[in-house]
C-alpha cells in the first residue's frame, strides 16, 4: 500500500482557512460543488467535480501537497503528490 511522504511536513497547528468559500468560483461567477482546504496555507478551493477545479489548480501552482475536505461533517485528507488518502 502506498503511503504519503508529506504528512510530517505539515504545519502545526493547521492553518486557518483564508476564506469560507472558493474565491475563484466567486470571481468566475460559478458555484463550487465541494470545498477543499490546503493544509499548507489555508487556501479554500473547489473540488474536481466543480467546473474550474480550483483546489487542484492551487496545488499545481504552489506544489502544496495535502488538502482536506472543507465540508461539514467530513474529515478526510488527500495527498495530490502521492495520490492517497492520509
Amino acid at each position: 500500500m502506498k503511503e504519503c511522504t508529506h504528512v510530517s511536513a505539515l504545519p502545526e497547528p493547521e492553518p486557518k482557512p483564508l476564506s469560507e468559500t472558493c474565491l475563484g468560483c466567486l470571481a468566475a461567477g460559478t458555484n463550487p460543488v465541494q470545498l477543499r482546504m490546503c493544509l499548507g496555507c489555508g487556501h479554500v478551493g473547489c473540488c474536481d467535480s466543480s467546473p474550474l477545479r480550483h483546489a487542484t489548480g492551487h496545488h499545481e501552482e504552489t506544489g502544496h501537497p495535502i488538502m482536506r475536505t472543507f465540508e461539514p461533517g467530513e474529515g478526510w485528507r488527500w495527498c495530490f503528490v502521492d495520490c492517497v488518502l492520509v
